[in-house]
């Protein structure tokens, strides 16, 4: 159901998502100032929470408003990166968009955002048919969130994910370690400042060169040339 207010100007508002602004103001009541921001859109919340907040959001929204379903769990670098001159942004430099909300003029998306690295949790209700994403900031140089394996032990191999991918550090964790990677693997692949050596030889995108059946030209020759070992 929704219903609908009168805005200034006598010109209508948009319609009240009543059962997911009903989520929004219980959440509120029971983590009172620790709501920093919240969006309700297409039907569906986002809410951010402060960090040290994080683990009772989580747990309120398990006991208290029926989301009892873990989707997942995962992580985000917002730093800007120039993705035209493959080279990192210069904190130093002019924005070339409009500032953000976040910190070196990057945005943060959806209920904002304080620092570099965010965690986010999305949960469900399957009787009530409501989600919410809940979002918190962990940190700029050495990231750090409270586990909520004790709430949903599905969140212990994505945490250990967001642990080896962004080096999130996970306080309470029964056991961060490797997923993926080798044990002795340095450095955090999906940080945005993680040295892509392959791309320093062949800057992006590259050129695969693929040699083409005999008679026929290479994939990666000109338009009209034949390969040498075709001829051969």
């Amino acid at each position: 159901m929704s219903s609908e207010a009168e805005a200034p100007g006598g010109v209508e508002a948009a319609p009240v998502d009543q059962p997911s602004q009903a989520l929004v103001d219980r959440l509120r009541g029971a983590l009172g100032d620790g709501m920093l921001a919240h969006e309700v859109t297409g039907g569906d919340v986002w809410v951010r929470v402060a960090p040290e907040r994080w683990y009772d959001a989580v747990g309120t929204a398990k006991a208290q408003l029926g989301l009892t379903y873990f989707c997942f769990l995962s992580a985000i670098d917002w730093m800007q990166v120039d993705l035209t001159a493959t080279k990192l942004w210069d904190p130093d430099a002019e924005p070339s968009e409009p500032p953000g909300d976040g910190p070196g003029h990057w945005r943060t998306g959806i209920a904002g955002g304080d620092t570099r690295f965010q965690v986010m949790c999305r949960l469900y209700d399957v009787e009530g048919h409501l989600g919410l994403t809940l979002k918190a900031d962990c940190g700029d140089e050495n990231p750090r969130l409270a586990s909520v394996v004790g709430l949903f032990r599905g969140a212990d191999w994505h945490e250990r994910e967001a642990w080896e991918m962004y080096g999130i550090e996970f306080e309470g964790h029964p056991g961060l370690r490797h997923l993926y990677l080798p044990t002795e693997f340095e450095g955090h692949p999906l940080r945005k400042d993680f040295p892509l050596l392959a791309r320093e030889v062949k800057p992006w995108p590259g050129l695969v060169n693929v040699e083409g059946l005999p008679g026929e030209p290479d994939a990666g020759a000109e338009d009209g040339a034949v390969s040498e070992d075709a001829d051969a």
